[in-house]
């Protein structure tokens, strides 16, 4: 039997079968690397019950990482929604993180400016948000509770997961796009045989025929310990034209004679609070 992974919580997960039934399924062994969003082969062992024999193939998988773990967020997306909002105040560094996980995955971003009703804080978080939109990156503004419909055109025809920290209106956003979506975790829970879940696990939900929307708990960090310094570089986007151009070829972009980035930065072309953090994050 063949399914797709659309609720993951642990070592338990809740499978879509071709008929659109729900069933709770466990990977076979002690180690998983199942996703939600995974496309997957199944054994049915009761009437509701299976094991997971094999993952297909990805076209993409969204994680985090850091020395100690790793945290798997969504296989075969093609596009990363980060949520922010005007308040609480969100962290454009984790903003930043998420951007170059996507970017080295190749999965499109777009990011959500959340809570737009409220007018006296706007004007800051668009601040905030500048540096990313001179560098191309896609920002819908919004309010969730009243104009989520707004993002629908964005999503259709993708299979989006949504991040973000904990308060930016995720969960608002789900259920204004997504009605049944209550109802649908409520399934899920029943499936995964308890109501604790519902906020803690990632779980895929329909939009339409042709869109797929999944939502992902709250971030607070966003390690990025699975890529190494030579992807990270090309993940920054602002970096690429100037990357192999160096005076050396192992430059480390620090206090090497003739660092191509080193120039960028003083010439104005690169940000050089973006220059700061790329350095925290290969440090």
């Amino acid at each position: 039997m063949e399914g797709r992974v659309v609720a993951a919580h642990g070592r338990q997960y809740v499978v879509e079968l071709a008929d659109g039934s729900l069933l709770p399924c466990f990977p076979r062994g002690k180690k998983s690397e199942v996703a939600c969003g995974d496309r997957v082969d199944l054994q049915r062992t009761s009437d509701d019950q299976g094991v997971i024999e094999a993952i297909q193939p990805r076209t993409s998988l969204l994680y985090r990482s850091n020395e100690i773990r790793q945290k798997l967020i969504a296989a075969n997306v093609d596009q990363v929604v980060i949520v922010v909002a005007t308040e609480p105040g969100f962290s454009d560094e984790l903003v930043t993180r998420a951007l170059l996980a996507a970017e080295s995955e190749e999965i499109e971003p777009l990011i959500v400016l959340n809570k737009c009703d409220l007018a006296d804080k706007l004007a800051a978080a668009r601040a905030q948000l500048a540096v990313f939109a001179g560098l191309g990156y896609r920002i819908v503004e919004l309010s969730a509770r009243d104009h989520a419909e707004d993002l629908r055109p964005d999503l259709h025809g993708h299979t989006s997961v949504l991040v973000g920290q904990s308060g930016m209106g995720k969960s608002t956003l789900v259920n204004a796009l997504v009605p049944e979506a209550r109802a649908a975790t409520r399934e899920i829970s029943a499936a995964l045989d308890s109501g604790k879940h519902t906020t803690t696990h990632a779980a895929l939900y329909h939009l339409d025929a042709d869109s797929q929307l999944i939502d992902s708990p709250g971030l607070q960090e966003f390690g990025l310990g699975h890529l190494d310094r030579q992807e990270i570089e090309h993940a920054f986007r602002e970096f690429r034209p100037y990357l192999g151009q160096c005076r050396f070829r192992d430059c480390h972009h620090d206090r090497e004679p003739d660092c191509a980035l080193t120039a960028a930065v003083e010439a104005g072309h690169i940000d050089a609070r973006r220059f700061a953090l790329y350095h925290r994050i290969v440090g």
